[in-house]
């Protein structure tokens, strides 16, 4: 071996100091953020329970966000697909401005009632604070690119409580089939201390239980298959859905802030005519619910249809939340059809149904095993992945490049570009 091949591995240790230097300031932003955030939704959440009524002031809410937006946030009103396509063509630093307007607009739509989640708000806030750091750092274009997804994992990460799957979503969210390996200690590096600060700040994870596990065996590996299917192509209704609601509203609304406020009216008077309040903000009772008893077959198309309703009307926040209700409540139905533990079924469709509209198997697996421990692994990731090819090459982030999901489609489909 020639002696520069020798040391080589000692030409990693400055990008190793350097980039765990970079990824701590990151994760430190982006948890201290998340926390804060997670604590107003907290407030936010438990003020409009004692308060039902001030779902009737939801429009005007609305109205209000979409015109704070219209004056100062038309740079930032991308949200995650901004950040995507910086990633993939770095053009300019993210105005820090995201930060405040996707915060202040997330807690007011859970104040007032909209079905919106909070995964779009952390990655919005941990992509802008980690941008802040490209001039402080004076760092190229390829280095912002590994920043930004760094950014991503961290608020994914202390969101979540869910530090493996973190790293892992912001290098597999960019494109459909493809996986960035460059970024991947950064991602790590952030995801891991942002998971740490969060907590130090004292912000608790809801727990979830999903009791015994049933044997890998023939049965319960087709009977999770044909979940999965149920579960991809329900991801697939949610994504479609969602983005065309939202580009019939900009075409038939041509001034923003109306958007939300007849998206707003017409959900306060659903919730109003059908005793609906059960499918508005997080949606975390019934998620709580759907692994501990039985639930009507009709929750997860209610809370699908509330939560397309808000965004694509316009409200901000995420989408990731109302996804684990809409497959937690689906995979509990389908549990019994199936001869499964409804429980177990639950969890599965918790991570499978989000696998499936944000084309993300892998850090959908490691989600399920770090919520519900190691021993879902197995079937988790035949459900994830089953929901992933049968979700089809979109998903509710447009910004994401598409390659292919499988050899045969390898030549249909345009190739990513990362």
């Amino acid at each position: 071996m020639p002696i520069l091949n020798r040391f080589e591995p000692f030409r990693m240790l400055p990008y190793l100091a350097k980039w765990l230097a970079i990824a701590s300031a990151v994760a430190v932003l982006a948890g201290s953020a998340s926390a804060f955030f997670l604590l107003s939704l907290d407030q936010a959440t438990a003020w409009r329970e004692r308060h039902p009524w001030i779902i009737w002031l939801l429009p005007l809410a609305g109205f209000a966000v979409g015109l704070i937006y219209h004056r100062f946030g038309k740079a930032v009103d991308a949200g995650n697909n901004l950040i995507i396509d910086e990633i993939h063509d770095p053009q300019r630093v993210i105005p820090l401005r995201m930060v405040p307007l996707v915060l202040g607009g997330t807690v007011v739509s859970h104040l007032f009632g909209a079905s919106v989640g909070r995964e779009g708000t952390a990655v919005q806030m941990g992509g802008a604070l980690a941008d802040q750091l490209t001039r402080l750092f004076r760092l190229d274009r390829v280095d912002r690119r590994v920043l930004l997804m760094a950014g991503i994992a961290a608020g994914f990460s202390s969101v979540f409580g869910t530090p493996l799957a973190g790293a892992v979503f912001g290098l597999e969210v960019l494109a459909i089939g493809r996986l960035r390996y460059d970024a991947l200690f950064p991602c790590i590096a952030a995801s891991l201390v942002a998971d740490r600060v969060c907590l130090a700040w004292g912000v608790h994870h809801t727990p979830y239980a999903i009791g015994d596990l049933v044997p890998v065996s023939a049965g319960s590996v087709m009977a999770v298959v044909i979940a999965g299917v149920v579960f991809g192509l329900v991801g697939m209704l949610f994504a479609g859905a969602t983005h065309r609601l939202g580009a019939l509203m900009k075409r038939r609304i041509a001034y923003a802030p109306l958007r939300p406020l007849l998206g707003g009216t017409v959900i306060a008077l659903a919730v109003w005519g059908l005793d609906a309040q059960p499918y508005i903000g997080l949606g975390l009772d019934g998620i709580v619910r759907s692994f501990q008893e039985p639930v009507p077959a009709y929750d997860f198309a209610g809370k699908l249809a509330f939560t397309v309703a808000s965004l694509g009307s316009g409200f901000k926040g995420g989408e990731v939340t109302p996804l684990f209700y809409i497959g937690a409540t689906l995979g509990n139905v389908l549990g019994p059809l199936l001869d499964m533990p409804f429980a177990l079924m639950a969890g599965i469709g918790f991570v499978a149904v989000f696998a499936g509209a944000a084309n993300t198997p892998i850090a959908t697996t490691l989600m399920a095993m770090e919520l519900f421990g190691a021993g879902i692994g197995p079937l988790a990731a035949v459900g994830c992945v089953t929901a992933y090819l049968f979700s089809g090459h979109a998903g509710i982030y447009r910004a994401q490049r598409v390659s292919a999901k499988h050899h045969r489609h390898a030549t249909d489909v345009p190739q990513a570009r990362v």
